[in-house]
Parts: structure tokens; C-alpha cells; sequence
């Protein structure tokens, strides 16, 4: 008889646990063990809820220390590891540029203050040739809202001056990390002449090695309407696709060569060449990228 129990006890075992593997939504909390002082008349210190199951894998102390503890805790926790104000300065493009006719100048920069949700940013772009007027220059002052955990929602105001003319805009745009490292940006302008004009652009880091980094970038302007002052035809306007090869000699400082192709597009080109002005061009570019 005990060689047949034997032989049959593993399989009663193997019956029993997938019966209380499935009981998996229900658990018991083993009763906290008496206060040795109870009889004594002293009164025990009181003890903090048990956290539910759900939140005992994230917040199991809370099952030890007092609730006041636990908040203040997590409260410096939150200011040392996201709540705290941070800034940042990128230089993203201090350039030259050589073709056969002209040696130009460029920039474009950007940077920020404030918290993972709510920052200031300002960002700030131009271009001309060193022999004539500043072609295009221009400033944004934006209040920034995460809306996801990689874009930006802003908001704010740009100052700009292209071939002379100065005017105002209020801009609405979204800015961040697109999936697969996809840098991306698009903003909407409105003047306060009423004219309504929009920007995308994006570009991606290619990390060939360590240091060496291959940028390529593009960017598409379109405006709602004809803007005869800057010789802008509604529809798509502008744009321009670029190359840059860059040398991280430390993460801060980064020198690159590349080049540039920019051209006036659709119904806006065709108004240009009416006026005679240059259409498009292609450089070779020389630059600095710097952040801190």
C-alpha cells in the first residue's frame, strides 16, 4: 500500500496547483503580530493602510513608513528627478556658405527654460552675404506645454525682417521626437496684417561612429494667400534640402561641412523669375554646432 501511495502521490500534487495557480485574484494579508505593551495599557502606534495589491510593487514602503513620510519622499523626489528647472543654448548651425557668385552667412539657434512641462523657448534664424543687406532674419519668443512624452505644444510671438520689410506674427507650432529619431517641427504664422503662412521641417542624426555624424535636413514653407510685398504666392513657397557632416570633437563642439540646396517653388518661383530675383542656389557649407 505505500509503494501505490507513493507512485500516486505526485499525481494528486499535480491536480492540486493549476487549481491554485488560477486563484490569482485574491490575496491575504497575514495579520499583523500582537503588541507585546497591549496589557500593559500603552496604546500601539498607529499603523499606515496595507497598499492595495495593485500599487504594492511601485510602493511597497508604504506598507513600513508613515504616510506623511512617504509624501514628503516622494515630493523630493520628484523636485531632484523632474520637477526641477532646467535651460539649455543649441547652436545648431553657425555657418558660411560659398557658390559661384557670393560667400553668405548663416544661423539658426534655439533654447530653452523651465520644467518637463512647461518651459520658455526662443529660437532665432537668419542668412545673408557678407557683401550685401541681412536677407532674412528673425526671432520667436514661445511658451511651451508637453502634450505627449515627445512633443511640444507652443505658442507665442515672431518678429522677422526679410529683404527690408518688418513684420509681426503670431505662431502656434509643435515641436519634438517623431518615431525612429525623427527630429520634426511645424508652425503656423499669422501676421498682423492678417496674412497666414506655415513652416515644416525635419532632420535626423545618422551616427556613422562615435564622433563623425551625418545630418540630413529639409524644410517646406507655404503661405494661404498671395503676399505681394514679398513677392509670395499662395501655395507652397520655399524650400530646401541639406546635408551636413559633423565632427563631435567633444559632445559640445562639433565642426561640419556639408551642402545646401534652396529654390523658390510652384506659383512663388515663377513670380520671382518674372522680378528677376534669384530663384535658386547651391552651397557648400562650413559650420560650427555648439550647445551648452
Amino acid at each position: 500500500m505505500r509503494m501505490i501511495a507513493a507512485l500516486f502521490a505526485p499525481l494528486v500534487l499535480a491536480a492540486a496547483m493549476p487549481a491554485a495557480a488560477q486563484d490569482h485574484t485574491h490575496y491575504e494579508t497575514e495579520a499583523p503580530a500582537p503588541d507585546p505593551h497591549a496589557e500593559h495599557g500603552t496604546t500601539a502606534a498607529p499603523q499606515p493602510a496595507p497598499a492595495s495589491i495593485g500599487d504594492t510593487q511601485a510602493n511597497a514602503a508604504d506598507l513600513y513608513f508613515d504616510p506623511e513620510v512617504m509624501a514628503r519622499a516622494r515630493q523630493q523626489l520628484l523636485h531632484e528627478n523632474g520637477g526641477m528647472r532646467t535651460h539649455a543654448i543649441l547652436l545648431e548651425q553657425l555657418e558660411v556658405g560659398f557658390d559661384d557668385d557670393e560667400e553668405t552667412y548663416a544661423w539658426h539657434a534655439q533654447g530653452w527654460y523651465g520644467g518637463d512641462i512647461h518651459r520658455f523657448w526662443w529660437k532665432t534664424e537668419g542668412e545673408g552675404a557678407f557683401d550685401d543687406e541681412l536677407e532674412h532674419a528673425e526671432l520667436q519668443l514661445l511658451y511651451s506645454r508637453a502634450v505627449t512624452p515627445y512633443f511640444d505644444l507652443q505658442g507665442g510671438l515672431r518678429q522677422s525682417t526679410r529683404d527690408g520689410e518688418e513684420w509681426t506674427d503670431l505662431v502656434l507650432g509643435l515641436q519634438g521626437l517623431a518615431p525612429y529619431w525623427f527630429e520634426v517641427g511645424v508652425a503656423a504664422f499669422i501676421s498682423t496684417d492678417g496674412d497666414v503662412t506655415a513652416r515644416a521641417e525635419a532632420e535626423y542624426d545618422l551616427r556613422l561612429t562615435q564622433r563623425l555624424i551625418l545630418q540630413p535636413s529639409a524644410e517646406l514653407e507655404l503661405a494661404a494667400q498671395d503676399i505681394p510685398t514679398l513677392d509670395i504666392a499662395a501655395g507652397f513657397t520655399e524650400a530646401e534640402i541639406g546635408v551636413r557632416l559633423r565632427y563631435e570633437i567633444t559632445r559640445r563642439f562639433a565642426p561640419y561641412v556639408g551642402v545646401t540646396w534652396a529654390s523658390a517653388i510652384g506659383e512663388t518661383r515663377d513670380l520671382r523669375d518674372a522680378g528677376g530675383a534669384e530663384t535658386e542656389s547651391t552651397r557648400a557649407v562650413l559650420g560650427l554646432r555648439t550647445w551648452f
